[in-house]
C-alpha cells in the first residue's frame, strides 16, 4: 500500500501533464486564430474580388418625337360577298383564301328557265322590230296610217325592254368581285339554295390596310393628316411597317377624352391582317438630342433606376488595382437616373448621365455602388440597335 507523500507526488505528476496538455492546446489553437486573422487582414487589404462586366459608352442621338399608341388593323375594303337574287348554286369559280381580280366571277346560279324565256323575248323583239320596219314602210306609201307606225314602235321598244330587263335577272343570278383583293373561306356548296343576301365568302383588299388607334386630347395641336407612323406587330421580330395619318376624327369622345385617328399602311407583303392590335408610333416633325444608352444598363428598383458607371480607383484606395492576368480593376459608382423613352435596343436618360459616360450593360445585377469591376471584352453581348432584328433559334 503506497504511503501518503507518493500519492500526493502522483497527484501532482497528474495535473502537471494536464497542464502541459491545455499549454499545448492553447499554443495551437492561439498560432490557428493569428494566421486567419493574417488571412483577414490581407483580404481586408486586398478588397472583395472584382466582377466581371461588359461596358458601353452613354451616346447623344438625335431622335424625332414620337408619340406611342395601340391600333387595330381594318381592311381598306373589306366585304361580304353575297347573291342578289335566290337560286340554286350550278358552278363555284373560287377556292378559300384565292386572290382575285375586280369583276372576276364568284359563284354561277341556275338560269335555264330565264334563259329559255331570253330566247322567246329575242323572237318577240325580232318580231316586233320586223313590223315596224315593214309598218314604216307602207305608211311612206300611204297604205296604212301613221297610228299604227306608233303602235308598232311602241311594241318594238316594249319587246326590247322586256329582252334588257331578263337580261339583267340573269346577270343578278352572277355574283362577280366587286374589287380587287384575296377571298375568305367559302360558305357555299354546289346544289345549295341560296335566298337573296346569302353570304358567299369574304372579301378584302390587302394592298393597304387601316390602323385606327386614339391619343389624348391634348396632342391635338401636334397632329395633321400625312404625318408619318410605324406599325409594328407586339410580340414579333418584324421591323415596323411605315404608313401615315390618313383621317383624324373631328369629334373627340366624350367618355375617353381622346382623339380617334385612322393611318394608311402599305400591305403588299401581307404582314398585316383585319383586327390585329398593333404598337403604333407617330412620328412627330420636332427632333431632339438625347443621350442615350443600351436598356440592359439601366436596374429598375422600386426606390427609382439607377445605371453604375465605370471609374478609375483612386490612388491609395484598398484593394487590388490590377488582376494576376494584368487586367485594371476599376468601380462601379451607382448613379440614380431618369429613364425617358425606350426605341428598339437603347433607352434615353432624361437627367443623371452625360454623352461619353461609360457604364455597365451586363452583369449590373450582381453590383453595388463601390464595386470592383474588370470589364470583360464582351464578343458574347449582342450589339444593341435601334431597329434590332433577333434571330430565332
Amino acid at each position: 500500500m503506497p504511503s501518503k507523500p507518493s500519492k500526493i507526488a502522483y497527484y501532482i505528476a497528474v495535473f502537471a501533464g494536464l497542464l502541459v496538455i491545455v499549454g499545448v492546446l492553447a499554443a495551437i489553437k492561439f498560432t490557428q486564430i493569428r494566421t486567419l486573422m493574417g488571412f483577414g487582414a490581407k483580404a481586408a487589404a486586398a478588397g472583395p474580388p472584382p466582377e466581371s462586366v461588359a461596358t458601353a459608352l452613354s451616346e447623344s442621338h438625335d431622335w424625332e418625337g414620337t408619340l406611342s399608341a395601340i391600333g387595330s388593323v381594318a381592311a381598306a375594303k373589306g366585304v361580304a360577298v353575297s347573291n342578289d337574287a335566290a337560286g340554286i348554286v350550278t358552278r363555284i369559280h373560287f377556292e378559300s383564301g384565292e386572290k382575285v381580280k375586280a369583276g372576276d366571277v364568284l359563284v354561277e346560279l341556275d338560269t335555264s328557265v330565264e334563259r329559255a324565256q331570253l330566247e322567246a323575248m329575242h323572237a318577240r323583239a325580232e318580231l316586233a322590230e320586223t313590223n315596224e320596219r315593214r309598218t314604216r314602210s307602207l305608211v311612206e306609201t300611204g297604205a296604212v296610217s301613221p297610228s299604227q307606225l306608233d303602235t308598232d314602235e311602241a311594241a318594238r321598244k316594249s319587246a326590247t325592254s322586256d329582252v334588257d330587263a331578263l337580261r339583267a335577272q340573269i346577270a343578278r343570278k352572277t355574283v362577280r368581285a366587286p374589287f380587287a383583293g384575296k377571298l375568305g373561306i367559302r360558305a357555299i356548296n354546289l346544289g345549295q339554295y341560296l335566298n337573296p343576301g346569302t353570304a358567299v365568302t369574304s372579301l378584302e383588299a390587302t394592298e393597304t390596310v387601316y390602323v385606327d388607334f386614339t391619343l389624348p386630347q391634348q396632342r391635338l395641336g401636334d397632329l395633321s393628316v400625312g404625318l408619318p407612323i410605324q406599325a409594328k406587330v407586339a410580340g414579333t421580330s418584324e421591323p415596323p411597317i411605315a404608313g401615315s395619318i390618313f383621317a383624324i376624327d373631328p369629334a373627340v369622345d366624350t367618355s375617353t377624352r381622346t382623339i380617334r385617328l385612322r393611318a394608311a399602311v402599305p400591305n403588299k407583303e401581307e404582314k398585316l391582317r383585319s383586327g390585329m392590335f398593333v404598337d403604333v408610333s407617330v412620328v412627330l416633325p420636332n427632333r431632339a438630342k438625347l443621350v442615350v444608352v443600351p436598356a440592359t444598363a439601366v436596374v429598375h428598383a422600386s426606390y427609382g433606376d439607377t445605371v453604375f458607371i465605370v471609374e478609375d480607383k483612386k490612388p491609395g484606395s484598398p484593394g487590388m488595382t490590377t488582376t494576376p492576368d494584368g487586367k485594371p480593376v476599376r468601380i462601379a459608382r451607382q448613379q440614380f437616373v431618369r429613364a425617358g423613352e425606350a426605341r428598339g435596343d437603347f433607352v434615353a436618360i432624361a437627367d443623371g448621365l452625360d454623352a461619353g459616360a461609360r457604364v455597365v450593360v451586363s452583369g449590373a445585377f450582381k453590383l453595388r455602388n463601390g464595386s470592383p469591376i474588370i470589364e470583360s471584352d464582351g464578343a458574347a453581348n449582342p450589339k444593341p440597335e435601334l431597329n434590332p432584328h433577333p434571330e430565332n433559334h
